[in-house]
């Protein structure tokens, strides 16, 4: 299998799609139903994913599905080709944001996949899911900070080009202050998600709760900026002719994609209350 996809995936030649989120197991991913029954030397797929970024324009799937009882012992991982015999798509969903790439449901009637498509053994789907979803975190809350980087650049150009009262918006304190808190924001937020990283690279035992931390500080303090960058727009931050409020629009999802931002508080408290504060470099 890796020979399969992985170099191809690596050079950008094939894509592939991430599918968990079910329409009843959302943040409670662990009580997916999408099931794969073992005959012989297939299983045969049958459920539904919904939420699923790239899907109908990706190659590859990799689906976690049932294979045992309730819980997440009872899931397993497996590799699915997007055009086996049985799987089809939804129509691509409109949304607020995050035009640039589609969403669609996914659904399996009957799909038989080769038990050598399983990754790993039975009941290690769940968490192989879950260590996907720590470099998920870093994912989005990069992607974030990236984008608030080029709304705040945008901002300080536009203060300095802007005449009001007959001097540029850049002069006036108020707006001089938000803009240092603008920045200042956003130094915290890359340096939290470096610091997640860099957990995340050393295997440390706290990286789940580092990456939760850094993807939830980040995609709230992206937002915000973006937010205050669209505000010293003004009336054109409004407009489709600038870039703002597609940064808006496209930050506000951030705060919702691999955990919301709810559930990355709860995964902190939990490793909080267990072990006691912890410590930034151990």
């Amino acid at each position: 299998l890796a020979e399969q996809w992985v170099p191809k995936m690596v050079t950008g030649e094939v894509l592939g799609s991430y599918c968990l989120t079910e329409p009843g197991a959302g943040s409670d991913a662990a009580s997916l139903k999408t099931r794969a029954e073992k005959k012989g030397e297939v299983y045969v797929l049958n459920g539904g994913k919904m939420f699923i970024s790239g899907a109908g324009s990706t190659q590859v799937l990799v689906v976690m599905a049932r294979t045992g009882g309730p819980g997440p012992k009872g899931i397993s991982a497996f590799v699915v080709p997007a055009d086996a015999p049985g799987v089809s798509y939804g129509k691509k969903e409109k949304k607020m944001g995050w035009n640039s790439q589609p969403t669609r449901a996914i659904t399996f009637d009957n799909v038989e996949i080769p038990v050598e498509n399983r990754l790993g053994e039975e009941g290690q789907g769940f968490a192989f899911a879950m260590k996907g979803l720590d470099g998920g975190r870093i994912n989005i809350a990069t992607c974030a900070v990236g984008t608030a980087q080029a709304a705040l650049n945008a901002a300080q150009r536009y203060v300095q080009e802007r005449q009001q009262f007959g001097h540029p918006l850049a002069e006036l304190q108020t707006v001089q202050f938000r803009l240092a808190d603008m920045l200042t924001e956003l130094v915290a937020a890359r340096q939290m998600v470096r610091l997640a990283a860099w957990k995340l690279d050393n295997v440390s035992a706290d990286a789940s709760a580092y990456c939760a931390m850094a993807k939830r500080l980040a995609t709230d303090l992206s937002f915000n900026i973006a937010n205050n960058a669209l505000q010293l727009f003004g009336g054109y931050g409004y407009l489709q002719d600038f870039p703002l409020e597609r940064h808006v629009r496209d930050l506000r999802v951030h705060q919702i994609l691999e955990g919301t931002n709810e559930v990355m508080r709860m995964i902190v408290a939990r490793k909080l209350l267990q072990d006691g504060a912890l410590e930034t470099l151990r």
